[in-house]
C-alpha cells in the first residue's frame, strides 16, 4: 500500500530537491518508511510554511549501517520524481 509522510523541509534543501541537486534525505527512521512510499517535503522556513512543496518517492534506504558512520535511529532516502501512478 502507498503511504504518504509529509515532511518539513528548510528552504536551502527544498531549493536543492526541487533543483535535482539533492536526490537523499537524512531522516530519523521514526516512521515506517518503505522503498515505494511518497514523501511530501512541504518548505518550511523555521517558523511557518512558505506554501511550497514537492513530492518525491522513495526509491532507496539506507539504514543500521553505524559502522560506515550512519547514526542508529537515522536512514537516508533515496529520492526520485513522483509522476502521480503508484509505480
Amino acid at each position: 500500500m502507498l503511504t504518504a509522510h509529509k515532511l518539513k523541509i528548510l528552504p536551502e534543501y527544498f531549493q536543492a530537491v526541487w533543483d535535482g541537486t539533492k536526490t537523499f534525505e537524512l531522516r530519523k527512521f521514526d516512521r515506517d518508511y518503505k522503498v515505494g512510499d511518497i514523501l511530501v517535503l512541504e518548505e518550511w522556513d523555521g517558523r511557518e510554511y512558505t506554501g511550497s512543496a514537492i513530492c518525491k518517492r522513495v526509491s532507496y534506504i539506507l539504514s543500521n549501517c553505524s559502522e560506515y558512520g550512519l547514526v542508529d535511529g537515522f536512514c537516508i532516502l533515496g529520492l526520485v520524481d513522483y509522476n502521480g501512478k503508484n509505480s
